[in-house]
């Protein structure tokens, strides 16, 4: 089993040079390479000049790149795609914002595959519009090109009224919603950002929240914040010695012939197996990057 961890995927600044350089010595799994909302409006060209300098330059050894384009519908998205497709060095993904419908995926990526965006570059969108999650289970079956969808909560508050609370009350069913609409279809989906920078416990609990409703990893808008994202959407050593204890009661008792497995006191059967497996294929694939 092939996993790629994405318990920390981080914003960076495309128009801010110093921030990109840092990127490369940080422990996210993942970088957002941002030509959007982190980047004012006199500062997108430089953005996407920068973006490609980096890219080309490498040196974000295992991290994965993902670059943050314009929404197609504004002044600036034909032209990201251009450069995007342009660049010496292509990043692995591209995140697209301000997705709405279905046929807005289908729009966004034949934009890139007629600018010539190698098949290497996965597509990845944001579910930040209140039309979005109404539409999330067409959105996400909407091009077999698509790989990833990423929880865009502070355009869904603007956008709603829902108040960033604690416990996220408000944005819940939208999270399931696009949880689900993920697993539906194979993609990876990671959850919205915490935008309290003070508050360590509070992060932490949005992470484990995150984690619970079932989000690969989390997007974070500091350096500051990859740990805790770490720590909370990798299996600890108490699940993975859980996770071996399933693999290995489970396959004894099948040899057994035994019908009715029971392990460590509580019943299982081969899906938690699947899961068990699932568990430690991530913790070494975290382990492997742990070494490079």
């Amino acid at each position: 089993m092939s996993i790629r961890p994405r318990r920390s995927l981080l914003y960076m600044p495309g128009s801010n040079p110093r921030a990109l350089d840092k990127a490369r010595s940080l422990p996210a799994d993942g970088l957002i390479l941002d030509m959007e909302d982190s980047v004012a409006p006199d500062a997108k060209a430089l953005a996407r000049e920068q973006i490609g300098a980096a890219l080309a330059q490498g040196g974000y050894g295992h991290r994965e790149l993902m670059v943050r384009i314009n929404a197609l519908s504004s002044e600036w998205g034909a032209a990201d795609i251009a450069a995007i497709c342009a660049y010496p060095t292509a990043p692995d993904a591209v995140l697209i914002p301000k997705i709405d419908t279905a046929s807005d995926v289908v729009a966004a990526i034949e934009a890139f595959e007629k600018a010539g965006c190698p098949d290497s570059v996965a597509m990845w969108i944001m579910a930040e519009t209140p039309l979005c999650i109404l539409n999330i289970a067409s959105v996400a079956a909407a091009h077999p090109r698509l790989a990833g969808m990423v929880m865009g909560t502070s355009d869904l508050s603007k956008d709603t009224r829902v108040r960033h609370t604690r416990d996220r009350l408000g944005f819940i069913t939208a999270l399931n919603l696009c949880v689900y609409a993920a697993r539906a279809h194979g993609l990876s989906i990671i959850d919205g950002v915490q935008l309290d920078l003070q508050d360590e416990e509070l992060l932490r609990y949005s992470c484990e929240q995150g984690r619970d409703l079932g989000f690969d990893g989390k997007s974070l808008i500091h350096p500051n914040q990859v740990a805790a994202a770490n720590a909370a959407f990798a299996p600890d050593a108490k699940e993975i010695a859980a996770a071996r204890d399933i693999i290995v009661g489970f396959e004894e008792a099948m040899s057994l012939g035994k019908g009715v497995v029971v392990i460590n006191g509580r019943l299982v059967e081969n899906l938690h197996v699947e899961e068990a497996r699932r568990q430690l294929a991530l913790a070494e694939a975290i382990a492997q990057l742990n070494v490079q």
